[in-house]
């Protein structure tokens, strides 16, 4: 039976869901696609992965580049798992574009997902941060979608030192 709880972060509140073993969701309360994977889910008190997620969002919000060391496991057809996967290896503080992505992703799928796949499967991230969807940006360098709202992707991305106070543009390093 999946299980939920509530968190109270910096960026507002969330809502984690959970198998019972894993974490299979993560949403902002009032962002795009809430809870789609959240099918009937009880509210519970604690569990294990919980508790973990809850000391990994305090060290998170602090500053601090956690790991993630407790089971997560997202559902969704191949081609969003594959994007999934790619997207937890985009390390704290670093960005990729869309671009970059599915160069990343074709590989595993066989072909190259195309633009609009790509922004439909990281849109469609069901564990925000965890998975960090944040850290895809436009082909520019700008803050392109993001289903907890743009202003949150500029706070994670200033969070975690890759965006300035005074622009909303990613600047790319060039190779």
């Amino acid at each position: 039976m999946m299980r939920q709880k509530q968190f109270v972060t910096p960026l507002g509140t969330i809502t984690a869901a959970s198998d019972g073993t894993a974490l299979t969701g993560l949403w902002f309360t009032d962002q795009q696609y809430y809870g789609s994977t959240l099918p009937d889910a009880t509210p519970t008190g604690e569990l294990p992965v919980f508790e973990q997620l809850a000391a990994w969002l305090t060290a998170y919000f602090a500053g601090r580049q956690p790991t993630v060391d407790f089971p997560v496991r997202p559902t969704g057809t191949p081609l969003r798992e594959a994007v999934w996967s790619v997207l937890r290896t985009i390390p704290y503080g670093e960005v990729r574009t869309y671009g970059e992505l599915a160069t990343l992703v074709t590989p595993i799928i066989g072909h190259n997902p195309g633009a609009r796949a790509m922004g439909n499967a990281v849109g469609h991230n069901p564990i925000s941060l965890v998975i960090p969807c944040h850290r895809v940006i436009g082909q520019t360098g700008d803050l392109v979608g993001y289903a907890g709202g743009l202003t949150r992707k500029k706070a994670l991305l200033r969070l975690e030192g890759r965006l300035s106070e005074v622009s909303d543009r990613v600047v790319l390093e060039k190779n």
